[in-house]
């Protein structure tokens, strides 16, 4: 740990831009000054004295495997260079204390970590339900401050929320466990403070791409032992360029949207007698249509054919990137954004339909990049973000034509990060 005047030095010196182009490539001088703004509002909010230390941790895209986690399907994931970084420093107080930049200060009492129903939907909650799960799983915890300023897009399908958990878990590590936690355990910690704590129904893909960090796929069929490996393939060498449009929509009033997904999928799996869909194959479902379709509907029938093709979609495209084959890999995201579109049916709400900002921006990206690009709904759907891998030929014109109908800033060239949640001090380059 060092004085906020050593971390100062240390960050002008240029003792971490190293660190600092591993984790957001050429922005070394705009991260410079974004991480001395942050230990200076943390030395003016909890004191000049303190002795602290830096953190990060990712937001992340998802880029195959779409709504395939809740029903322990794969999933293809990366880190992105939008993060949430934190000053932090050990308290003798039993409480967490955590003021994010725009946002009021959490505190919370580390002597009762029950979920409290006046949590739920507030990052207390996160903060909570973290430290309650580190606690349970025998790990140290105890009380710190932090400073967290984060330029994860809000809405975005970035997981801003996840990137926050996986902070808060990376400080407990760190400043409690000498690091030793493992980033798949600080992942399911999180997911747990946000299923418990939180409220809401999230799977594991989140936390676990902003943790782990790189391009990774996961394998939820075990989904207490998810499996996790790494997908070794240099992004940054295609000369393409990976694009977040955001469009401006609200996801507010869309719960149910999301929730009808997962209720759609789930009444397929037990009329086919299983739990789940990744518990059953195409023949099965296809075998059972006729009654799928009496007894939940063409929606349903639909979006757990989605599942099943989108599922085996990943390993292909896994099988694409590990090959060289990046064509190949752009050919399967665009057949994966179709199956979303047509079968999953998440780009526009059914409650809304004057409102279809995704389905415009993948009907300009189609204008610009067939032949040459890809394109598909980004995370959640029916509101928010679409994917775009976009060659550098082409990026000027794809920004300018998006930016001129979703407003300037709707447009984020994205690259995509190696490493999870990270204590700086600790980050081996």
């Amino acid at each position: 740990m060092y004085t906020v005047d050593m971390l100062l030095k240390r960050i002008e010196s240029g003792h971490y831009d190293r660190t600092f182009a591993r984790l957001y490539g050429n922005e070394i001088d705009k991260q410079r000054a974004r991480y001395r703004q942050a230990v200076l509002k943390f030395s003016e909010i909890y004191g000049s004295e303190r002795k602290a230390v830096l953190f990060s941790a990712p937001g992340r895209t998802e880029i195959g495997g779409n709504h395939t986690d809740h029903n322990h399907g794969r999933v293809l994931a990366a880190s992105v260079n939008l993060d949430i970084i934190a000053v932090a420093s050990l308290s003798d107080q039993n409480a967490i204390r955590i003021k994010s930049e725009g946002f009021d200060e959490d505190t919370v009492s580390l002597n009762d970590l029950s979920p409290k129903q006046e949590d739920q939907g507030h990052s207390s909650a996160l903060i909570r339900g973290l430290a309650e799960k580190f606690a349970k799983n025998k790990f140290k915890i105890g009380g710190f401050d932090a400073y967290t300023t984060s330029n994860v897009l809000k809405g975005s399908g970035l997981s801003s929320s996840a990137a926050f958990e996986v902070l808060v878990g990376t400080v407990l590590n760190h400043l409690y466990n000498d690091g030793n936690v493992g980033a798949v355990e600080i992942a399911k910690m999180a997911q747990y403070a946000e299923n418990v704590h939180f409220g809401k129904p999230c799977g594991l893909m989140d936390q676990t791409a902003s943790a782990v960090g790189g391009i990774i796929t996961i394998d939820f069929a075990d989904i207490q032992n998810p499996l996790i490996r790494k997908v070794d393939f240099d992004f940054a060498s295609t000369g393409y360029n990976l694009c977040i449009v955001d469009t401006g929509g609200d996801h507010a009033d869309l719960t149910h949207e999301y929730a009808s997904i997962t209720v759609d999928m789930k009444a397929v799996s037990k009329s086919l007698g299983v739990n789940f869909l990744r518990e059953t194959n195409m023949d099965m479902l296809l075998k059972s249509l006729p009654l799928v379709r009496k007894n939940h509907g063409d929606r349903a029938a639909l979006r757990a054919i989605h599942f099943l093709r989108d599922n085996q979609r990943v390993s292909s495209q896994v099988n694409a990137l590990q090959s060289g084959d990046f064509d190949e890999f752009l050919r399967l995201v665009i057949e994966s954004g179709h199956s979303s579109f047509e079968y999953l049916q998440n780009v526009y709400s059914i409650s809304n339909t004057n409102e279809q900002g995704l389905s415009l921006a993948l009907c300009l990206a189609q204008g610009i990049l067939d032949g040459e690009g890809a394109w598909r709904v980004h995370g959640g759907g029916f509101a928010g973000t679409t994917q775009n891998f976009v060659p550098s030929s082409l990026l000027p014109m794809f920004c300018s034509q998006i930016e001129s109908v979703f407003g300037k800033g709707s447009c984020h060239v994205l690259t995509i990060r190696p490493v999870g949640g990270v204590c700086l001090d600790n980050l081996n380059i």
